[in-house]
């Protein structure tokens, strides 16, 4: 049997207007530590974004959420954060904010295959 690991993730919600609370899921975040593996994917839904708000930014959210891909693969991309862990970039990443890109809480499993995780947790919870 192969061998399955804890993980962790978060979704990432997309709240265009924070003070009215309406949010959808634009992308996912995995951390499994055994593999030191932290990983993100995202898919902006440009519809559902102009429904909450006509004014809102796409550029800009969709930078937010091109950013926090980047803080996950570490190197340049990452900034500060590149010379931090996989652990620390995702405790980072799921720290609460009020902004128009925010984590939700983080829920966990098992898995034999993180990579493969963040594709399946994208197509079932943010597709």
């Amino acid at each position: 049997m192969t061998e399955r690991d804890v993980f962790e993730y978060a979704l990432l919600r997309v709240v265009p207007r924070v003070q009215r609370g309406e949010f959808f899921n634009a992308g996912v975040v995995v951390y499994c530590r055994a593999r030191g593996f932290v990983a993100a994917r995202t898919h902006l839904d440009e519809t559902k974004l102009k429904a909450l708000d006509p004014s809102a930014d796409v550029v800009g959210v969709r930078a937010a959420l091109h950013a926090v891909e980047g803080v996950c693969r570490g190197g340049t991309d990452a900034g500060q954060a590149a010379r931090d862990d996989a652990g620390r970039r995702f405790r980072w990443l799921i720290a609460p904010r009020s902004t128009v890109v925010q984590p939700s809480p983080v829920h966990s499993g098992l898995t034999t295959d993180p990579e493969a995780e963040v594709e399946r947790l994208l197509d079932l919870l943010v597709r």
